[in-house]
């Protein structure tokens, strides 16, 4: 709130905006000299988000800024990496005045720009089955009604405004500049917009702060021109407002809706997916063979509509001249595609372009184009643990659409945050079993005590969003917290936390009922079916049955210990269950490491008969096998989520999830050189387990 506050009063009184910086400059150096470290990283972010906003900030301020950020080079991670980040933004703000408020605004508006062709939107995720209605409401209806203040009209206006002023300081005429702008007919404001932005990005190729100046000066007495002058008194700094982001609210109510959004906000549906000449068709590419160890290969197939006959009589005769003796396709029953069914048709590369046949025989291949990635999706999911693991399923299902055939990777930035939110009482649904909101909320746990600045922005507002769900519509309107706040997260939040995904392999107790894989983020529980829960099994209890509650069980694994050196386990006991924790209670615990929590059933015998306690073995590994010796089932439980739950289960088999694309190399090269087990060639340098990253402000500060 704080935070928040120090920018809404800046944008009520844009003259302040020298002397914030100023006192932000003032404390962040103090907080070097003193060694105070962890308020460094919130100092800085806070006053680069004044600065963006700021109309005009003297040169002498971002030089002490930037020589600050690039003494944070000396530091460990992260604030070497934030220092270097900022310390290149600053860079280009200084060489022209205005360019990371026009940068930001051309990416989140999508504005067409040639000079900087870069598109941005954040996707809000919300599962309806495991937040209440009267939330989803709320958010849907608050994000809509930042969208509708917006304009590419205007943002064109406050591009051209924030850049003349930055550029031209109190000399401009900000009221008048923005009466004359109002004024011009869309296509002249967007001739002028495009002036501006072309002035600005030219001026990062080296040319001097007062070329810059005058290049600026110059488009604005052309603009100026045939309005009157001298009419409005001069006013000073006028604050310009940094707009809303392109935020799109989505209900996930399917399993490949992520991938769906991804791909319309490549190839929009107001885009034909025809090509441009009546020649030109979309070459299919060759399907790769499929991943080994992943079962849901064969699940997601495309199909690709064939216009071949099939008659026999329409293939050319022996006897004719080669010329004409190729095989020509009769025209089928053709189909207009979609961008979703396109997208399987498309190279990785982007294909040849509009009109341009295939290569003839003997001339040179043309050089490649780089591979740029113009767009960022910004997905950013609402709610607990539960829809985190989802997003796991979908990463891992998305991760595998792209090994064997590549579209979004060389196109699109992915980028994940999350915001946890916490419902005010428990659902009806089957997804809601835990009651605890800490148990729930593990994965902002862990980021709150790796990054503070995380735990007071973001955490806070778990609690927060309820209660702005039963405030009446107008408050959400007029006062924007939640997407302020949801745009504050999106743009400054950049520095990933990684989170290994877990695979785990399901064994049936049905020979003919096929093994089956799945993959999980936070936890995974099991219980013998029709039996109590550990959890009530703490106090000795007398039973009349001679082994017990619970099953036996044989557990192999390879135990970590506190040198993070492997020891070989294996045990026969007799337990009602296990639970597998994938998140570290502490930050020292480190990642990619399964601390595993097994209740095992002890008999005792004594005078009074028989009786049984509950006894939890832990201990902490990366891959465990589990097996029922006498076939008697179980239950798994997947990311707290009780709609992915499996029954009638006699094993399983849990290990760190490996990346799609390294599996796919490593069985080419297998193929190739069966005598290599190394990774040799191209898999050295790829990725080996797959990793989710969510974005926070600092990352992991130690």
């Amino acid at each position: 709130m704080l935070r928040w506050t120090l920018h809404k009063r800046m944008d009520q009184n844009p003259r302040t905006s020298g002397v914030l910086v100023s006192i932000l400059v003032k404390e962040l150096e103090r907080a070097e000299r003193g060694d105070l470290r962890h308020y460094i990283i919130p100092l800085l972010h806070t006053l680069m988000y004044t600065l963006i906003q700021a109309p005009c900030i003297p040169d002498e301020l971002c030089a002490r800024v930037y020589d600050f950020c690039k003494r944070l080079l000396t530091l460990p991670k992260p604030f070497c990496t934030i220092g270097l980040d900022y310390a290149s933004r600053l860079q280009l703000e200084r060489a022209a005045p205005g360019t990371l408020y026009q940068r930001m605004v051309i990416s989140e508006q999508s504005l067409h720009s040639a000079a900087f062709p870069c598109q941005e939107r954040i996707f809000i995720f919300a599962d309806p089955e495991l937040l209440p209605e009267a939330i989803c409401g709320a958010l849907a209806m608050d994000t809509e009604a930042a969208q509708v203040s917006q304009s590419p009209r205007g943002s064109m206006s406050c591009v051209v405004t924030h850049a003349l002023q930055a550029a031209l300081g109190d000399t401009c005429d900000t009221s008048g500049l923005r009466a004359r702008l109002q004024a011009l007919p869309p296509g002249d404001l967007e001739h002028w917009f495009q002036q501006v932005v072309a002035a600005v990005e030219g001026s990062q190729g080296g040319s001097e702060q007062g070329q810059h100046t005058a290049r600026l000066e110059r488009i604005y007495h052309s603009l100026m021109g045939s309005s009157p002058a001298g009419n409005n008194p001069q006013e000073g700094l006028q604050g310009t407002p940094l707009p809303s982001p392109n935020i799109s609210f989505h209900l996930w109510t399917e399993d490949e809706q992520l991938w769906k959004e991804l791909v319309l906000f490549l190839r929009p549906l107001s885009q034909s997916c025809e090509p441009e000449c009546p020649g030109q068709e979309l070459e299919p590419l060759e399907m790769p063979e499929p991943l080994p160890g992943c079962g849901c290969c064969g699940q997601s197939r495309f199909s690709v509509l064939s216009t071949d006959s099939g008659i026999e009589r329409d293939l050319p005769a022996p006897e004719e001249p080669c010329e004409r003796s190729r095989l020509h396709r009769k025209g089928g029953i053709k189909k207009k595609p979609s961008p979703l069914d396109s997208a399987a048709l498309l190279p990785a590369g982007g294909g040849r372009g509009p009109g341009k046949g295939p290569g003839r025989a003997g001339a040179p291949p043309e050089p490649a184009a780089p591979l740029q990635r113009p767009r960022t999706a910004r997905v950013l999911l609402l709610g607990d643990d539960r829809v985190l693991g989802r997003l796991a399923r979908a990463f891992h299902s998305l991760r595998k659409r792209e090994a064997r055939r590549v579209f979004l990777t060389p196109r699109l930035d992915l980028q994940f945050y999350h915001i946890p939110v916490v419902p005010g009482q428990p659902q009806p649904s089957a997804a809601a079993e835990h009651a605890d909101p800490e148990e729930l909320c593990e994965v902002a746990g862990y980021l709150g005590r790796a990054d503070p600045w995380y735990e007071s922005n973001i955490n806070t507002l778990g609690h927060m969003i309820p209660k702005l769900a039963t405030m009446p519509s107008r408050a959400l309107v007029t006062d924007p917290f939640l997407t302020d706040v949801i745009a504050y997260y999106a743009r400054m939040g950049t520095q990933p936390v990684c989170f290994q995904v877990h695979s785990v392999k399901v064994l049936f107790q049905d020979p003919a009922q096929e093994p089956a894989e799945d993959v999980f983020l936070t936890e995974l529980l099991t219980q013998v079916q029709d039996s109590p829960s550990h959890r009530e099994l703490s106090t000795t209890k007398r039973k009349s049955t001679l082994d017990g509650p619970g099953t036996d069980l044989t557990v192999t694994c390879r135990r970590v210990v506190l040198s993070e050196r492997q020891k070989e386990l294996a045990l026969s006991l007799r337990s009602t269950g296990l639970l597998m924790k994938a998140i570290p209670a502490e930050e020292a615990a480190g990642q990619g490491c399964l601390t595993v929590t097994i209740t095992e059933i002890i008999r005792t015998s004594n005078l009074a008969g028989r009786s049984f306690s509950a006894v939890a073995h832990r201990f902490r590994t990366r891959s465990i096998k589990v097996r029922s010796p006498e076939q008697r089932p179980f239950t798994v439980r997947l990311d707290k989520d009780s709609r992915r739950t499996y029954r009638d289960v006699i094993g399983l088999e849990v290990s760190p999830c490996l990346e799609p694309s390294y599996c796919l190399q490593k069985t080419r090269t297998t193929k190739c050189s069966p005598e290599e087990t190394e990774d040799v060639g191209l898999v050295k340098y790829l990725p080996k387990s797959l990793l989710l990253p969510i974005n926070t402000f600092a990352g992991v500060i130690s």
